[in-house]
């Protein structure tokens, strides 16, 4: 990776964030299975959702300037938040426990697709890619609703029915 210029490093983290996104549709699925709380395997399912209709909100980023191309690459970061998730998948029975560690693990990706989106907003609006910016600021404001989702989620009821479980 050799990036000389902001347009490389825009061009970079936007590649970066499509492959964590894709990563994240196949994770989802499996998150949604593998949690006990319906409301909880609700909010997974309509977070692939979203994340399927984020996927091509960057498609048309690249569709609105010609300058903007996506490189193929793998997002390493998402890849671990993913198998972090997986690992609490494997070490807990399928209850209230296992459901808020799903959560917690959500709501590391959570916080990841901010600081992404984030910056990919601010290097947008920097660049003059002003399409770009509005529609990578929609995808920001649906990942900060989603964690404030999770957190009602585990605040309402799932962690108190998991500190029951002691």
């Amino acid at each position: 990776m050799n990036i000389k210029t902001v347009e490389e490093l825009f061009i970079h983290l936007l590649s970066d964030t499509y492959s964590a996104e894709k990563q994240l549709t196949r994770a989802l699925a499996k998150l949604a299975r593998s949690a006990s709380d319906e409301k909880l395997v609700q909010a997974f399912q309509a977070h692939l959702d979203e994340t399927q209709g984020q996927i091509e909100r960057i498609d048309r980023v690249v569709e609105s300037d010609a300058a903007i191309k996506i490189k193929r690459m793998k997002c390493a970061a998402m890849e671990g938040l993913i198998e972090e998730a997986n690992e609490v998948i494997e070490s807990t029975e399928k209850n209230e426990v296992r459901d808020a560690a799903l959560i917690a693990a959500a709501q590391k990706v959570e916080h990841y697709e901010i600081a992404s989106y984030g910056t990919l907003v601010t290097l947008a609006q920097q660049l003059g890619y002003k399409q770009a910016a509005k529609l990578l600021s929609e995808t920001l404001e649906e990942e900060k609703a989603t964690d404030i989702k999770l957190t009602d989620l585990a605040l309402g009821s799932v962690n108190k029915k998991a500190g029951n479980k002691s």
